[in-house]
């Protein structure tokens, strides 16, 4: 499992963005970036520059997946039929940690791959403690009976801030069936999301 290596909120801030739509985002008091020289005046950014703030911003909001890891999902997306910005987001939005996510069994994607790597998630009755592994059309994701008395679990599903997009499907508080392959517009960013610019950062 990958260690997130970085504090909690600093891509918020290095992108200016509320990236996770968390209302505790310092981004909603301050947009300038972190660190001492944070409030400097902006320099133009190269084509480049805009392509890799893409890449950081896309790879940070899937909770800082690996470079090896995300590189091999762009080419995954790439030898696919059809656009492959859409494919790369349809392969990030499988992931089993997103899906545990995307159904409100955590508050953050580094919970939800936390609740996955110590075996409280079973897709399809079995248990599961791979985060990247690839949900199918059709699985049932489902919280182990000691998950569902976590006040971690209780806490996220009680938030306001996001809601169940509608390619999950919920059966109850602890079981989600995974519907269909989200296209790009259909997935509940809270910021704009640029796959087509990673597509070009990696195929430079």
């Amino acid at each position: 499992m990958s260690k997130r290596s970085s504090a909690k909120y600093k891509l918020d801030r290095r992108m200016g963005e509320n990236v996770f739509g968390r209302p505790k985002s310092p981004v909603n008091r301050r947009e300038y970036g972190p660190g001492q020289h944070g409030q400097r005046r902006k320099s133009k950014v190269s084509d480049f520059g805009i392509q890799l703030r893409a890449k950081q911003k896309l790879k940070g909001y899937y909770g800082d997946v690996t470079e090896k890891q995300f590189k091999r999902t762009y080419q995954e997306a790439s030898a696919m039929k059809g656009d492959a910005s859409q494919n790369l987001i349809g392969l990030l939005e499988r992931r089993l940690d997103m899906i545990v996510y995307r159904a409100k069994f955590a508050p953050t994607i580094w919970a939800a791959r936390q609740l996955v790597s110590h075996g409280h998630i079973r897709v399809n009755g079995v248990k599961c403690n791979i985060a990247s592994r690839r949900v199918n059309v059709g699985d049932v994701i489902e919280l182990g009976p000691k998950a569902q008395e976590m006040a971690l679990v209780i806490e996220a599903q009680s938030l306001a801030e996001r809601d169940v997009p509608d390619y999950v499907s919920p059966d109850g508080t602890s079981k989600v069936t995974y519907t269909r392959v989200p296209t790009l517009d259909e997935v509940p960013y809270p910021v704009r999301m640029e796959p087509n610019l990673v597509i070009e950062f990696y195929s430079r």
